[in-house]
């Protein structure tokens, strides 16, 4: 079976005493023993967080692939695994539009991470215009392709696919349980299409298009749906423990 993951971006938010306190929270709360909880702090708290000793994994929401130099401002692939990260985004829509993150920087920093054995979500995703002309497809198989699929299949098994429709966060809009489903069975696909169906089986792909404590039941049930990366519910311990007990 897959793995079930719920993993919190936290983005920029948070304090130092409030993510300590959050991830205290979710710690000592009930949630299901078969999902895989990984949180996304800040990368200032890192090293703080990973002396909790918590049962949520936690992950790096950004890292520079490489492992030392002047890239003021950065911080290093093993900077961020020295700090406690076990996981890694990889493409995030921020991280693109904001930051102009390319594909081949995108590639760069999938291989940089998994050669020094951190696990990598790596997130796609179509932005409003390419949905409305039903282009989503070819768009995200694109995105694989230049920074996924050079990836021989040993590697490829390390990977878990996060899949963000752009048009669907912070823009009132939402994506049906249908739509979501019918996109994740796409890029299952895709990567069958590109290695065999036995490894597209094996790899988790999790919805990141606003899921929350009342679209995340409907939404886990769906056949190609393993989990969620979650944004803003995720700051909240009775919203994110919700999500994470949908399954």
């Amino acid at each position: 079976m897959r793995q079930k993951i719920v993993a919190g971006n936290w983005k920029m938010n948070l304090t130092k005493s409030e993510s300590i306190a959050l991830l205290n929270d979710i710690n000592a709360s009930k949630h299901a023993e078969n999902v895989q909880m990984i949180v996304f702090p800040p990368a200032v708290y890192l090293n703080t967080l990973s002396e909790l000793n918590a049962r949520c994994a936690l992950g790096a929401q950004n890292f520079h692939p490489a492992e030392q130099g002047a890239f003021t401002g950065e911080n290093s692939v093993l900077q961020v695994q020295d700090a406690g990260a076990e996981y890694v985004l990889v493409g995030h829509s921020e991280r693109r539009m904001y930051f102009q993150e390319s594909e081949e920087f995108l590639k760069d920093k999938v291989d940089a991470a998994l050669a020094h054995g951190l696990k990598v979500i790596f997130c796609c995703g179509e932005p409003l215009s390419i949905r409305e002309l039903e282009h989503q497809n070819e768009f995200v198989n694109k995105q694989l392709e230049e920074s996924l699929f050079h990836l021989p299949a040993a590697m490829m098994q390390k990977v878990v696919v996060a899949y963000e429709p752009i048009w669907a966060i912070g823009t009132g809009k939402t994506a049906s349980s249908a739509q979501a489903e019918n996109m994740h069975a796409a890029i299952r696909e895709m990567i069958a299409t590109k290695y065999d169906q036995d490894l597209a089986n094996q790899i988790s792909i999790l919805y990141g298009g606003s899921c929350n404590g009342t679209n995340a039941k409907e939404l886990f049930a769906c056949a190609n749906v393993d989990g969620g990366l979650i944004g803003g519910a995720s700051l909240k311990t009775a919203d994110f423990l919700t999500i994470a007990n949908s399954f």
